[in-house]
């Protein structure tokens, strides 16, 4: 994956987005959601017929499960996880990817706007933090990475407000947390008087505070992306279990009533949870992934049986605590993987193909610049253009569409790729059902052939970001509470639902989410 960048132009305003008006406080009801990123429906259901003991099967008989749920388009994890706590699909929403570009912004470190012409990177990753190299993120906690739990509540501080785009109508940078276009399920919540928490993997889910940035009390969000031995938290699967059991332990701490730290005694938040990425990596590394018949291989069956593990102990805190009844627990996942057929992999090196794209056009139009302002390649082609106009689109369209070349497979054996690798190539207003001039949407979406995956590399064997059914097939239980148990449901649902059922089991007002409005997502069948 590369994302290369420049500038370009068009102005268009931020939408606003505010808290709903407080309701009265519910009585004592609990959401824990959790998102094993990377989780397929097929994975949930071979562990669960391998393991019918296991944790995840008791989740499973107890609850609703839905076979047939979709997570958002892209299927990466900012989209993803925005999806499932606002309701919102990113034409809604306003987040595409966790690293995109806007048109209508300046660019970040800009402090005198007059004159500046607009066109900025959307930097939603680590880059953000104070230090990306440290997993407090460069909050300065002695003794880590085991002192972690130490680590603020509010990583919204740690942020560089110089790697942030400036709003133009302001001349001030743009908080995460502002650029979400409508409100998420915490702020509804905490206008009802409700506590609530969340432990992500970079300080940038502040995000998730939504528009009014006071919607998470308590954010857990150790940077993933950090060092650690020979390289991140991600490159080795041992060292993604350690990370993500930092913020198991976090959320036992709050099921026993605590903050994430164990330090402060608050109260059980209302809605809480966290991801994992163990899953994931699995299915990304090396050695990892599935085998010939898409089962999973010893690699990804560990880590399914990691994950089952520390499932199994905040189910046994919950019961601990006399909180089992009173608990309604959602297992999902912010996106899938593909591919799953180790076969159909083929990397490409997106770098060249840009290169010779920026090339032919200044071929075509001497004197012009570079025609892709940002990209954003994973198993998905995401370019937003300096020239928004129909007939820049369409030489885009036809040059990328025009090549051929030799990527790499699974062993990592030469193999051939046909038209970048790519099936079908759209622009991002009709592939995202948005306005001509959207600011945000890529103005040009690549759909690539299935088991095509971006990389300069010969390591990465999955990704997710692409509309394949692997990258959006995903697990879906709710379990417990005011969950049906031992219900499957197969019709086809989608995982933003699940912030307005979030709201229902908390005896709260879907509609009280903007999302929810303008999309008209509807709660989960199945629930009481």
């Amino acid at each position: 994956m590369r994302r290369t960048t420049l500038v370009a132009a068009v102005a268009v305003g931020l939408l606003a987005a505010t808290v709903a008006p407080a309701e009265a406080v519910v009585p004592d009801r609990h959401v824990l959601l959790i998102s094993v990123d990377g989780l397929h429906a097929t994975d949930l259901a071979w562990y669960v017929r391998q393991h019918p003991n296991s944790a995840l099967a008791g989740l499973t008989r107890g609850g609703v499960d839905y076979s047939h749920a979709k997570t958002t388009l892209p299927s990466d994890s900012f989209p993803g996880m925005v999806g499932q706590l606002t309701g919102g699909n990113p034409a809604t929403t306003g987040i595409y990817y966790d690293a995109t570009y806007n048109h209508a912004l300046l660019p970040a470190g800009t402090t005198n706007c007059a004159g500046v012409k607009p066109g900025a990177v959307v930097d939603l990753t680590e880059d953000l933090d104070k230090d990306k190299t440290a997993l407090d993120a460069g909050q300065g906690l002695a003794g880590l990475p085991n002192s972690i739990l130490g680590m603020t509540g509010t990583p919204q501080t740690l942020i560089q407000q110089s790697a942030l785009p400036v709003d133009p109508a302001t001349c001030k940078p743009v908080q995460p947390n502002q650029y979400l276009k409508v409100n998420t399920v915490f702020e509804v919540a905490r206008a009802a008087g409700l506590r609530t928490a969340w432990s992500d993997k970079h300080p940038a889910y502040a995000i998730l505070n939504g528009p009014s940035g006071r919607g998470i009390q308590d954010l857990f969000a150790p940077e993933i992306n950090s060092d650690v031995g020979a390289g991140d938290w991600t490159t080795d699967n041992t060292a993604t279990r350690q990370y993500d059991h930092y913020k198991v332990l976090a959320v036992r701490n709050e099921i026993a009533g605590y903050d994430h730290s164990g330090a402060t005694r608050v109260g059980t938040p209302a809605i809480f949870g966290l991801n994992f990425q163990t899953v994931s990596t699995a299915q990304k590394l090396p050695g990892g992934g599935y085998r010939a018949d898409g089962t999973p291989g010893p690699l990804l069956s560990s880590a399914l049986d990691w994950v089952n593990g520390e499932i199994g102990s905040l189910t046994a805190a919950l019961a601990q605590r006399h909180l089992t009844d009173r608990t309604t627990i959602i297992l999902s996942a912010k996106h899938g993987q593909s591919p799953t057929d180790p076969a159909a992999l083929t990397r490409i090196d997106d770098g060249p193909l840009l290169d010779g794209l920026n090339a032919a056009w200044k071929a075509a139009h001497p004197g012009s610049g570079d025609l892709v302002a940002y990209s954003t390649d994973d198993d998905a082609m995401l370019l937003w253009l300096n020239d928004r106009s129909a007939a820049a689109f369409a030489f885009a369209q036809r040059y990328l569409l025009a090549q051929n070349g030799t990527g790499n497979g699974i062993t990592g054996a030469a193999k051939p790729f046909t038209a970048s690798g790519l099936q079908s190539v759209h622009t991002g207003s009709s592939y995202f059902h948005t306005a001509a001039g959207d600011p945000r949407v890529p103005d040009l979406v690549g759909v690539v052939q299935y088991g095509v995956v971006y990389t300069g590399k010969k390591s990465k064997i999955a990704e997710h970001g692409g509309a394949a059914p692997d990258d959006r097939d995903v697990a879906l239980v709710i379990s417990g509470g005011d969950a049906h148990g031992g219900r499957t449901v197969d019709a086809p649902v989608s995982t933003t639902q699940i912030a307005p059922s979030i709201l229902a089991l908390l005896r709260l007002d879907p509609n009280a989410l903007q999302a929810v409005r303008i999309e008209h997502t509807r709660v989960l069948p199945g629930l009481r």
